[in-house]
């Protein structure tokens, strides 16, 4: 096992609250290696209240974290990309693999709503987490140096 730690990025227009939720429900449950980043093309001033209280539901505290810019940077760090938003204003994202989630704007829903959202995204992680060994092999080079 390498000590540099393989990376997810959770990716949407603002990064206040998908990929937010997206990246601390990868953290909670990550296995040894993986981290997971989150960013967005047009960065929020802060994280949305309603995704600070949701997850807190969930006993995970975002309360702190802040809406960060999708840089070149971070995507070529990236072993895997998630877009986790839907629609024409949802960034592109150029790593070795990316998934499209397509979640509707929890931001603009009731709480009720925007609990299911949070409910499907964290179900979602969860099957990211299980098939992790088969994307990174599928984004591994196919040679290596001894």
């Amino acid at each position: 096992m390498s000590s540099k730690s393989r990376t997810v990025l959770f990716v949407c227009v603002e990064n206040s609250f998908r990929s937010q939720i997206a990246e601390a429900f990868f953290n909670h449950f990550a296995p040894e290696g993986w981290i997971a980043v989150s960013a967005g093309n047009k960065p929020a001033r802060k994280v949305h209240p309603n995704a600070v209280l949701l997850m807190k539901e969930k006993g995970i505290d975002i309360s702190k974290k802040r809406p960060k810019l999708l840089t070149k940077e971070l995507q070529e760090v990236a072993d895997i990309a998630i877009i986790v938003c839907g629609g024409n204003e949802c960034p592109v994202v150029y790593t070795k693999y990316v998934e499209e989630w397509n979640f509707p704007d929890p931001a603009k829903m009731s709480l009720d709503e925007a609990r299911k959202i949070r409910d499907a995204i964290e179900e979602k992680v969860l099957e990211l987490i299980k098939k992790l060994d088969v994307i990174a092999l599928r984004s591994k080079p196919s040679f290596s140096l001894k």
